[in-house]
């Protein structure tokens, strides 16, 4: 199994470069948010003020580490984060290997110092050989991106090859163009204009307004209409809103205001008069968004709210000088975003092998590869029995 994390570092002290891989909760987060403003690439999933808070509270999402690298010293500073989790922790396979620590949303592209990304990738790769992993499974990761990009390159050095074992096309949108022209060319005239009749039908409600809540206060009142709006619904159904398990919302709580602070978590709420039809959260890294949640009044399903929030949220995004761009951060073939944000960038999960010729890596690829196959499996088999009750 792969080597036991080092002992607690008191917050406020200098950690040495050989300390790659720690407790989460005992990463210095001064740290950790500098390299988050230095970031190659952006990951709101990956700030200290959201991991922090998935990994103290998540059912299913505690216990990560956080894979290290570090500058030389005497000035050693992060230059490389990856929360990570044995591969026992994620999946039940007893191999020496690491997975990408999930952070509920899904997207779990490292932070690496864009001064020296390089250097930075090389020394996480390392970090992870030192405490006895032979392989890094990294999941959920922009597989086109700077940062991907950078860990080939650094693999390509040591003379290794990452593994796709599986990706998709994500829906993203292009936020430097005018918001309503990009929803023309996405949806047509004749959809918008039964997207304005519906809204007009919703305004016989009440004036119809779209609020954004950015300061922690306004943040923390608006979450809690989030989150009543979601257990609302469908999810509210299956188990699945966020209100229904203590552990998750008390991490939202905690990191939605916490994020606040920063200005990089944002509220968004649809309203008919007095009456909140849809809301949503939006987290900001640099010059990146991303859509986490959607929650929607289904007495008033017939308007689409979901969708005109995020015709709303389209405009607010494009009409933001800080952001060139936002990240859907849901599945393929998404039925309601996949329409209105037409940009795509491939996701997947990648085996990063940590050592050439190693049977292990062999043994964890198969592994990985029969691990997904049960499960398509086992899925196929529900859909099975569902179509037949039918």
């Amino acid at each position: 199994m792969v080597a036991g994390r080092s002992g607690a570092v008191k917050r406020g002290t200098s950690l040495p470069a050989p300390l790659g891989l720690l407790p989460l909760e005992s990463t210095m987060v001064s740290d950790w948010r500098s390299l988050g403003v230095r970031a190659l690439e952006p990951n709101g999933y990956y700030l200290p003020d959201w991991e922090l808070a998935v990994n103290a509270s998540v059912q299913g999402r505690t216990g990560a580490s956080a894979l290290c690298a570090w500058s030389d010293a005497p000035a050693a500073k992060l230059i490389g984060l990856s929360p990570m989790v044995s591969l026992w922790q994620a999946y039940r396979i007893p191999l020496p290997a690491l997975a990408s620590g999930h952070p509920y949303g899904t997207l779990c592209t490292p932070l690496l110092d864009r001064d020296n990304p390089g250097d930075a990738a090389a020394r996480l790769l390392h970090a992870a050989r030192q405490h006895g992993a032979h392989a890094l499974l990294l999941r959920d990761v922009a597989l086109d991106g700077a940062v991907m990009q950078t860990i080939n390159a650094a693999m390509a050095g040591e003379g290794l090859r990452p593994r796709l074992l599986q990706s998709y096309l994500r829906a993203c949108l292009d936020a430097t163009g005018d918001g309503d022209e990009l929803l023309r060319d996405a949806l047509g005239a004749k959809k918008l204009k039964e997207l304005r009749r519906q809204r007009h039908r919703l305004a016989e409600h009440g004036a119809v307004g779209f609020e954004v809540a950015r300061n922690p206060s306004q943040v923390e009142a608006a979450l809690e209409i989030f989150l009543r709006l979601e257990a609302s619904g469908w999810k509210g159904l299956r188990g699945t809103a966020l209100i229904q398990h203590p552990g998750d919302a008390a991490f939202i709580r905690r990191a939605a205001v916490a994020l606040a602070e920063n200005r990089q978590c944002e509220i968004i709420t649809l309203r008919a008069g007095d009456t909140a039809v849809a809301a949503g959260i939006v987290l900001r890294h640099r010059d990146r968004a991303f859509f986490f949640k959607l929650g929607v009044d289904e007495r008033f399903a017939k308007f689409s709210p979901g969708v005109q929030l995020t015709l709303d949220l389209t405009r607010h995004l494009c009409a933001d000088p800080a952001i060139a761009s936002a990240d859907s951060t849901a599945g393929a073939d998404h039925p309601m975003i996949n329409p209105i944000w037409r940009g795509r960038f491939a996701i997947g999960d990648v085996l990063l092998p940590l050592r050439a010729r190693d049977p292990v890596v062999e043994l964890t690829h198969a592994a990985l590869i029969a691990r997904r196959s049960a499960m398509e499996l086992a899925r196929g088999a529900v859909r099975f029995l569902r179509e037949r009750q039918q």
